[in-house]
């Protein structure tokens, strides 16, 4: 174990470096620059705008510059924003509450209702519910996440008046059941896709164990059908899944991109828009390294549960 710990946090290292140097670049590449919101501002002169590059250090080498970046941020700095000077860790620690809330929402909906519906697509294959999960999986797969959610605004909040259109509570009231009522639209949106491909993968995993010798001895020596099911099925064919749910995390942060944009919840994703739009490039990388870290945790947290829960597996 501690081996396998130990390569993959060197593998981690270098992929974060990648990522990292290819983020820094693009950014930099971009036409205008990280000033170019000043640029529209009439009160700003050229020499303002000299005088706040020299300060910010943008008159450097592009190599420099990352170097520098690189070495503040492994001593915890990860630079202040461009917009209103605060340090970034800062920032970023005030919206990932409500992503994070959103997301693990998301994720609970989605993997219970894969689960459910791949389970039994499997156990009655061909059957009138597995061609409809069948159907209604490639529809959610290839409806985009902003129409779902543009859609459930119009009907549940517009037509409705269910649930509210937008935000993360209602202004004067920050009761945890106005939260649930704000969070019950953004996290079923964000759920549908995940839906689909949940319980596509558990549908195929649970035919292949169904297929087993070892299921069909078990029918031969009479034991029940629920028993075998809940007892042999299901544990081994959501082992296969756990690896997949690491292999969830980026999707996860760019259906929550999506789904925060449209119905303006305070996270990542919408601060992540709003950074590019001003040209904040500290900010946004350090939003794209906390998601590359955060799927690499996601994977290597998946990899060790796997090695818990089947002896078969063994991390070297």
């Amino acid at each position: 174990m501690a081996r396998f710990l130990l390569n993959r946090f060197w593998q981690s290292i270098v992929l974060l470096l990648i990522v990292s140097l290819i983020g820094f670049v693009v950014l930099n590449m971009i036409p205008g620059g990280p000033l170019s919101q000043f640029a529209l501002d009439a009160s700003m002169t050229q020499e303002d705008i000299d005088r706040l590059t020299r300060q910010l250090g943008l008159d450097r080498p592009l190599m420099l510059r990352y170097v520098d970046w690189v070495w503040q941020m492994l001593q915890g700095d990860w630079g202040v924003s461009f917009r209103d000077g605060a340090p970034v860790l800062q920032v970023i620690g005030r919206h990932l509450p409500a992503t994070l809330l959103l997301m693990g929402t998301s994720t609970v909906i989605s993997f219970a209702l894969g689960a459910w519906i791949g389970i039994r697509g499997a156990t009655h294959r061909y059957s009138g519910f597995d061609y409809a999960a069948t159907i209604g999986a490639m529809v959610a797969l290839s409806i985009p996440t902003f129409w779902f959610g543009l859609v459930g605004i119009y009907v549940f909040s517009l037509k409705l008046g269910w649930v509210p259109a937008g935000n993360m509570y209602t202004i004067g009231d920050q009761s945890v059941l106005n939260y649930l009522h704000h969070l019950i639209l953004p996290s079923i949106v964000l759920s549908l896709v995940h839906v689909a491909t949940w319980s596509r993968y558990i549908r195929a995993a649970t035919l292949d164990v169904i297929n087993q010798d070892f299921i069909k001895t078990a029918r031969a020596k009479g034991v029940k059908e629920r028993r075998i099911l809940m007892r042999h099925v299901v544990g081994n064919a959501l082992l296969p899944i756990i690896a997949l749910a690491g292999m969830q995390v980026p999707s996860l942060l760019g259906g929550a991109l999506v789904t925060e944009t449209v119905f303006t919840w305070p996270g990542m994703g919408r601060l992540f828009l709003d950074s590019l739009g001003y040209s904040d490039y500290p900010v946004v990388m350090g939003l794209l390294m906390l998601s590359a870290i955060l799927t690499l945790l996601g994977n290597l947290l998946a990899d060790i549960v796997i090695a818990f829960v089947d002896p078969r597996v063994r991390l070297s």
